[in-house]
């Protein structure tokens, strides 16, 4: 019968370092403490291993980003998003970048959890790599990024472990502008305007607007950004996990462009005619 093996790192040791470390030095894991816990339903003395619980999953996410903004336009296709990620209601942290590009025709924004959204930049990452090494002629389009989404998303939903983002895929690839939106349960829809979050409220009744007056393919990209910023900035005022620095990703058939974080000018002195509240 061979012996229990010993599931504390800290005491397998490693050749490499018996010169630097004792036996007297402290390892996190490497005593049993650091791993047990007292069972209250259970007998007494009963001590579990939390590595020996059934596994949980994310009940609901953490760190935050909060609305993307996107509208096609003569030619092309706009997102914004601004750089401010949540932890809960604290606005902890402001440069955060949520517009991706994904190869030479694809941008990716998203809302929801941030480490969810690092984890989908590394899939999308791996999965470029990967159609670099076939090296065929052939490169991923828009269309082809948002299949892939929705599937990931639906599969990760199925297994009552979602990745938490609300998703916008926008390209231009063979002259066709593309937008797309994947949620966490993998719900698909493709809308000349799109926005999520509390954007879906406030931005885009003034996207529909535009299009229903001006018409998708009469919007030059000069409009396309005066309204992304127009939108942006109605959400600052009334989203309270909004931030006046964003982003913008232009995609047109000659390529990707995403600016640098800037600053929107905002107005806040009709404030001062405000009652209640305090004021």
């Amino acid at each position: 019968m061979s012996a229990a093996m010993d599931h504390f790192p800290g005491n397998w040791g490693n050749p490499r370092t018996r010169d630097i470390f004792s036996s007297s030095d402290y390892f996190p894991g490497s005593h049993a403490s650091d791993s047990q816990r007292k069972m209250p339903s259970g007998p007494a003395g009963f001590v579990s291993n939390p590595a020996l619980n059934p596994v949980t999953h994310t009940q609901s996410p953490i760190v935050t980003g909060t609305s993307v903004v996107a509208l096609k336009f003569k030619g092309g296709v706009m997102l914004a998003a601004d750089n401010l990620a949540s932890y809960g209601s604290l606005a902890r942290f402001r440069d955060v970048e949520r517009l991706l590009p994904v190869g030479n025709f694809t941008v990716v924004g998203a809302s929801g959890d941030i480490s969810d959204l690092q984890y989908i930049k590394h899939m999308l990452e791996s999965l470029q790599i990967r159609e670099n090494y076939a090296d065929d002629g052939h490169s991923l389009g828009p269309k082809n990024i948002y299949e892939y989404l929705s599937r990931v998303m639906y599969n990760r939903r199925n297994k009552f472990n979602p990745l938490w983002n609300s998703l916008v895929v926008a390209g231009v690839k063979n002259e066709e502008p593309f937008l797309g939106y994947v949620d966490l349960q993998g719900t698909t829809y493709q809308s000349p305007s799109i926005a999520t979050g509390y954007g879906g409220y406030l931005a885009q009744p003034i996207l529909r607007k535009a299009l229903d007056t001006i018409g998708e393919d009469n919007i030059t990209e000069e409009m396309a950004e005066k309204l992304l910023n127009d939108c942006m900035r109605v959400l600052f005022y009334r989203d309270a996990r909004s931030l006046n620095k964003i982003q913008r990703a232009t995609i047109t058939s000659t390529g990707i462009k995403i600016t640098e974080p800037y600053e929107l000018e905002t107005e806040w002195s009709f404030a001062e005619k405000i009652r209640g509240y305090g004021a």
